[in-house]
């Protein structure tokens, strides 16, 4: 467990993780408002994770982490940090399965993850990135206090809002 909240708990995501992890990035939300990763198999989650998220702890000593309920342990979504060639600092990302939208979980894990970016890893800055059509992320961040910076153009070609918060 890297972290706990109220109703939350946090952990490191592992290769068993493929099937939700399968679920989650096929949503109708992640595709629309992340983007397709081609994962289409268990097999696919795996390897994904593999390679590019678990990979990524040893790399950068953060990652994104599995949310799971507390209560259940059952998996709801997924929050963390990564660091992306294009930003000027680390980004925070999250998705929850669409069943859990709308409780609370994102804010809470992720005003958990900025206190855990600041305490565990010294960060004092993080961005975020956006698309401007998903107003329940634009709203959660500003919610959060990050503050949007520009409108700017990611490797995918795509046009997203940039923002950025102190810690």
């Amino acid at each position: 467990m890297i972290l706990t909240t109220e109703r939350l708990a946090l952990r490191k995501f592992q290769p068993e993780d493929a099937e939700f992890f399968l679920k989650l990035v096929n949503t109708k939300g992640w595709l629309q408002f992340i983007g397709d990763r081609n994962i289409k198999t268990v097999k696919d989650a795996e390897d994904y994770l593999l390679y590019k998220i678990i990979s990524n702890y040893s790399q950068s000593n953060f990652g994104f982490y599995i949310i799971r309920l507390k209560n259940t342990l059952n998996p709801i979504g997924m929050s963390g940090l990564v660091k992306r060639p294009f930003l000027t600092y680390t980004d925070l990302g999250y998705a929850l399965l669409p069943e859990y939208e709308g409780f609370g979980y994102a804010f809470e894990a992720s005003k958990a993850m900025l206190q855990y970016a600041k305490e565990e890893f010294k960060l004092h800055t993080l961005n975020a990135i956006v698309k401007e059509d998903n107003q329940k992320s634009v709203q959660l961040l500003e919610k959060l206090t990050f503050v949007r910076q520009d409108k700017i153009i990611i490797p995918e070609g795509e046009e997203v809002l940039l923002y950025e918060v102190s810690l």
